[in-house]
């Protein structure tokens, strides 16, 4: 199984000195000619481009020397809600294994893969000689065939910009919905992430992840762990 988990606009500081070591290499012309026309431009240009506020200069002025920035593994760099409930500090290795998150940048690694902090959306328009300027269309099906390659049951938490950079066809999607007081259902918006965090958490450190093949498997495990859900087809629907 793979969890491929969203990414989040905070990312942790710092890093070694160890240089950018990522996983899906397929992936690596379109992540070079991206942090090509990231470094060709100027703050300013930058800051207006990717739509970023005053307080966001230092981030854009790390975009232009992402290739000799401080790295981390993936799973470490990105921070906020997902993350906390994920408490990825605390997993074992073969769980870290199970789990890889989207980007803008680098189209999708591996929880270990070593990258610096960096700032583009996957909604970006990123100023170009060679491209045009939508993170989509730089993608195009390259993501969508690097996760095809892999041999596992892909279940796919990235959210909705992410999972456009690069779909997957056949992958297991999950969304949240809460219970109203009248019984009726609603789409959890702001703990959305938190709850996709203790799934992917859950899933990852399940003991049989690794045989599990299709959505009974995924759900079975889910409910093992007090969790309610239900399945449609390809979607798994966590009622909290």
């Amino acid at each position: 199984m793979l969890i491929v988990l969203p990414p989040s606009e905070t990312k942790a500081p710092g890093g070694e000195m160890d240089g950018i070591d990522v996983s899906f290499p397929s992936l690596d012309p379109i992540r070079d000619e991206i942090m090509d026309d990231l470094a060709a431009l100027e703050v300013d240009e930058m800051m207006s481009a990717l739509k970023l506020p005053p307080t966001k200069r230092e981030e854009a002025e790390e975009n232009l020397e992402l290739r000799s920035a401080p790295v981390m593994p993936a799973i470490y760099r990105y921070t906020g809600v997902l993350y906390d409930a994920l408490s990825a500090d605390t997993l074992p290795d073969p769980a870290l294994a199970r789990l890889a998150i989207g980007s803008a940048l680098f189209g999708v690694v591996r929880a270990g893969d070593m990258i610096p902090r960096y700032r583009l959306s996957g909604g970006s328009k990123l100023p170009s000689q060679r491209s045009t300027p939508t993170m989509k269309a730089r993608w195009g099906s390259a993501i969508t065939d690097a996760l095809l390659a892999v041999d596992d049951l892909i279940v796919d938490m990235r959210s909705g910009a992410y999972q456009q950079l690069g779909p997957v066809p056949g992958a297991i999607t999950v969304r949240v919905e809460s219970v109203q007081e009248d019984g009726s259902r609603k789409v959890v918006s702001h703990f959305n992430k938190h709850y996709k965090g203790e799934l992917a958490r859950v899933l990852a450190t399940a003991p049989d992840a690794d045989s599990v093949t299709d959505i009974e498997g995924v759900a079975a495990i889910t409910e093992a762990a007090g969790m309610t859900v239900e399945v449609d087809g390809n979607q798994l629907t966590l009622v909290v």
